[in-house]
């Protein structure tokens, strides 16, 4: 069966293909760490994952990717693209790696750990999202006990986050 959908795998495609899926597979779980070396390194394995996608797309090795201007068959030549774009993605690879590296050192110097803090605005913001679904909860239940009860005098408003309520710092309803 020698068609045109008679599709082989040799045993070379089959490793190329575990060894990309391995790269992309530990390069996400480093970049998913706390760890900026570790993001580095995870963005580099990422980068020989592709740069190895690329070259694998690039079809059959050991054939040359311009004949010197001869005519000759399209399935004798390599395509040069695949080729052209991993060199693309080494350079980009590189200056990337760079800089990150520059940036993860800088970090070093300035807090004296590697490690990603977690955000102080994201802490601020999980703290409100949790005091609002609490007032929620407990407006909820004052509603079904006594509805003439309500939040007066209780002095709550005074200590809510301004943002909460769209009014400018030192205001008050």
């Amino acid at each position: 069966m020698n068609g045109a959908g008679d599709i082989t795998l040799n045993t070379l495609d089959v490793t190329m293909a575990v060894a990309v899926g391995g790269l992309f597979t530990i390069g996400f779980h480093l970049m998913l760490q706390r760890s900026l070396m570790r993001i580095v390194l995870g963005f580099i394995l990422l980068g020989h994952g592709t740069n190895l996608l690329l070259l694998v797309a690039g079809g059959t090795t050991g054939r040359p990717p311009v004949l010197g201007g001869k005519p000759v068959d399209p399935a004798e030549a390599a395509d040069p693209l695949p080729q052209a774009m991993a060199l693309t993605s080494i350079v980009i690879t590189f200056g990337l790696t760079a800089f990150l590296m520059v940036l993860a050192y800088r970090s070093w110097r300035l807090s004296g750990s590697d490690e990603v803090r977690d955000d102080v605005e994201d802490r601020r913001i999980a703290r409100q999202r949790a005091d609002t679904d609490e007032e929620a909860d407990t407006d909820e239940e004052n509603a079904t006990d006594d509805p003439g009860d309500g939040d007066q005098g209780d002095g709550e408003s005074d200590h809510r986050d301004h943002r909460d309520h769209g009014t400018a710092p030192g205001e008050h309803r």
